[in-house]
């Protein structure tokens, strides 16, 4: 780098996607590893003459915050790995960090203040925020070896530690050599033996395993309280990966959907939520376009007759006439609901949606389509499950007005 790409930066708020703001020369620049209130020295990343903005990364640090740390995992940090962008940050710090980021998310799309905090999940304060993902993917390098691109970047870096992991993830994934160029999926489920998946597939001593029956079903069981769900579901469908997600999501549910008889559960997956409401006595319409999530929901609940699981598009599905239903709960990918799905939403006429979201923003913007439509927010907590990154998954109850 040539010396005018180092630049002094007084970092300001942080902002959605796992930076901070400042400015330079008048110019917003969205810098990462730096936190609000420090003066920097960062290189520049992304600085076009014609840019509306660029990007840096914080290689200095001339005056720190006193949430300021030593990274757990210092590969992710300035140049490095993408992914572990908040290590920087005390624990506590970086739940402000995301709640500042809701809050200014719902006063700016949503034209309402967001009325929940950030909880941690059980145990992650005890694991200083470490060791709590059961899913992890990186690629192959030209030798095999894990790693994984750059933030914004092609470039690989080998990993030499995974502490975001469980152990025994980190353990298979730093521990063996891959085909190069491979897609590498660890997944260490909760009821079952882990699974290793190259480019999608099963594996076995390193190389896909070929054989018709190569088993890649994994098992997981929730507990909430005195009771438990056991569930069965493709190693490559989608599943939280945080080792108490599953659990907290299902309790906040289940907390929130009230006396409902009949419930629709959008964006299904493999029926998380859909075989606990109807173990309550739920009739449940569940909708969902993966047909691996969707055939592993339908496994999962064989023996609820009041279940009827639909493969489809969410907003397809309800624009094509779903019936009515007294609640909803939808867990949207990250981009939300959006209007036409509001909008088609709008005519189930639930008197309560429970709103699981990964994405601040798409949450503010979709509680302001709602608001339109009648749907006045009652209730938001959000849950930290994803530590020492941005992400922030949140639970959200809107009641027709």
């Amino acid at each position: 780098m040539t010396e005018p790409d180092l630049v002094r930066l007084e970092v300001g708020a942080p902002a959605h996607g796992g930076h901070c703001v400042a400015r330079h020369d008048g110019r917003v620049v969205f810098v990462r590893h730096a936190l609000p209130g420090e003066v920097v020295e960062a290189r520049l990343t992304e600085h076009a003459a014609d840019a509306s903005f660029w990007r840096a990364d914080a290689v200095a640090v001339l005056e720190a915050s006193p949430d300021r740390v030593e990274s757990p995992w210092p590969q992710a940090g300035a140049g490095g790995a993408g992914g572990g962008e908040l290590g920087h940050v005390a624990l506590p710090a970086q739940r402000a960090w995301k709640l500042a980021v809701l809050r200014e998310a719902f006063e700016r799309f949503a034209h309402q203040e967001f009325p929940g905090a950030v909880h941690a999940a059980p145990g992650d304060d005890d694991r200083g925020g470490l060791a709590y993902r059961t899913r992890v993917s990186a690629v192959a390098d030209a030798e095999g070896r894990a790693a994984m691109h750059g933030f914004r970047a092609p470039d690989l870096h080998v990993l030499s530690a995974m502490p975001l992991a469980v152990p025994e993830v980190e353990e298979a994934l730093l521990g063996r050599r891959f085909p190069a160029g491979a897609r590498v999926t660890v997944v260490a489920p909760s009821d079952s033996e882990l699974r290793v998946l190259i480019d999608g597939q099963p594996s076995r001593g390193g190389k896909v395993d070929s054989r018709p029956n190569a088993p890649r079903a994994v098992r997981e069981v929730v507990h909430v309280g005195d009771r438990s769900w056991h569930y069965r579901l493709d190693a490559s469908a989608f599943w939280q990966v945080h080792r108490e997600a599953p659990a907290v999501l299902v309790r906040e549910v289940l907390d929130r959907i009230g006396e409902a008889g009949r419930v629709m559960d959008l964006y299904a997956g493999a029926g998380l939520f859909t075989l606990a409401l109807a173990d309550g006595g739920c009739e449940v319409l569940s909708v969902e376009a993966d047909a691996r999530g969707a055939g592993a929901a339908r496994r999962n609940v064989h023996d609820h007759p009041t279940v009827t699981v639909v493969e489809g598009d969410v907003r397809r599905t309800l624009e094509e006439g779903a019936g009515p239903a007294d609640a909803v709960v939808l867990d949207p990918p990250r981009s939300g609901a959006g209007r036409r799905t509001v909008e088609a939403l709008t005519a189930v006429d639930a008197q309560r949606l429970v709103y699981v979201a990964c994405d601040p923003v798409a949450l503010a913007r979709d509680t302001a389509l709602l608001s339109e439509r009648g749907y006045a927010l009652v209730e938001a907590e959000a849950f930290d499950l994803f530590p020492m990154t941005h992400h922030v998954e949140t639970v959200a109850t809107f009641q027709r007005r």
